[in-house]
């Protein structure tokens, strides 16, 4: 079996005082796709959270790549090859798309592989070269959302952790992001994805983990869950 490249073992975290994560355990292998789905509210992205260190757990321990990295600052994750998309976009509006992009690849000295990965980003998001000396702010909601997807892909992630990233899109934006998802992951990319669109996270990933307030409720394959009669019910709207 593929050894897991991050691991996340019981982590508790807290908001305002109040549990919001209870004892969560999951693990991510290198080369695969994983998801954390559930209904708003249910703790997802405060697990991110607390893997990167901006809302760190008090209880548990969470490995990457072999390391402990509960405790680190956040910009030390990153260094280490984990980044984080979150959910907001937070796109410097004045800078061009290329500038925005460019910021991503902070870790990086090697001019040569900066202008590399520029390329790699270009080549999955072609509008992004369209618009490449635009402005930030004149991006719709999908092309920000594939900026912020390209600024993290800049930096060489060894796991690429994507928040939420079909909110507020339309359908057809979705589909189009969750094929540029899939491509990235049989392109040996490890993804770390939370998602409310539950079926198509699903279908790309190989595993995944559904969590209800806080918790780890049910875990399986992409397909497995898919065929859950908790899940049709729950999520898919399927008796």
């Amino acid at each position: 079996m593929i050894p897991a490249i991050l691991e996340v073992k019981d982590i508790k975290v807290r908001y305002s005082g109040l549990p919001v994560v209870q004892g969560v355990s999951l693990e991510v292998r290198r080369g695969e796709a994983v998801c954390i789905v559930g209904a708003n509210g249910a703790g997802k992205s405060t697990v991110l959270r607390a893997i990167m260190g901006s809302q760190p757990p008090f209880e548990g321990e969470i490995l990457f790549d072999g390391r402990p990295v509960r405790g680190l600052r956040t910009e030390a994750v990153v260094r280490l090859g984990l980044v984080y998309v979150p959910e907001e976009k937070m796109l410097f509006r004045p800078l061009s798309v290329e500038e925005n992009l460019k910021l991503g690849a902070y870790t990086l000295s090697d001019a040569g592989r900066i202008a590399g990965n520029l390329d790699f980003v270009y080549d999955h998001f072609p509008r992004l070269l369209e618009r490449r000396k635009q402005p930030a702010s004149t991006l719709s909601g999908g092309e920000q959302q594939m900026a912020v997807i390209g600024r993290g892909l800049m930096s060489n992630p060894k796991v690429l952790m994507l928040d939420e990233p079909s909110l507020g899109l339309s359908p057809l934006l979705v589909h189009e992001l969750f094929d540029t998802i899939s491509k990235l992951k049989e392109e040996g990319i490890t993804i770390l994805l939370v998602e409310q669109n539950v079926r198509e996270a699903l279908e790309i990933c190989n595993r995944g983990y559904v969590l209800q307030t806080g918790r780890v409720v049910q875990e399986g394959t992409g397909a497995e869950l898919l065929e859950s009669d908790t899940i049709r019910k729950a999520y898919l709207g399927l008796g």
